[in-house]
């Protein structure tokens, strides 16, 4: 079994920054592709940055030059940072990860950490 566990959401100003965590724990053989998605009130989940193991790295058009993606692998550790956050961030975020256990391989969610911007 594998657990996600995000941290780090909470209000904010606009303008300001805040830097979100997820620790993979479990049985873990790999940990391949990792993200962050977010999900607003009545919208769909929308993918808003995803790293590969060797560190390359995705991001949506709303989150480029205000958002970076890190990993750190030995610590099972993904982190997004976030600055220069607008209200239309406001939202909940959530990390995946694609691992590698001792059963198939699939993609595992965290439940997620409310980060609210306010105006």
């Amino acid at each position: 079994q594998v657990q996600l566990v995000e941290s780090g959401g909470e209000l904010v100003q606009a303008g300001e920054s805040l830097k979100l965590s997820c620790r993979v724990s479990g049985t873990i053989f790999n940990i391949n592709d990792m993200g962050w998605y977010r999900e607003a009130p009545g919208k769909s989940r929308e993918l808003v940055a995803g790293i590969t193991k060797d560190g390359r790295t995705n991001y949506e058009g709303f989150a480029r030059g205000r958002f970076t993606i890190s990993r750190d692998n030995a610590k099972n550790m993904v982190y997004l940072q976030m600055t220069d956050l607008k209200p239309e961030d406001t939202a909940n975020y959530l990390c995946n990860a694609n691992v590698e256990t001792n059963g198939p391989r699939r993609h595992w969610w965290g439940q997620g950490t409310q980060v609210t911007v306010s105006s």
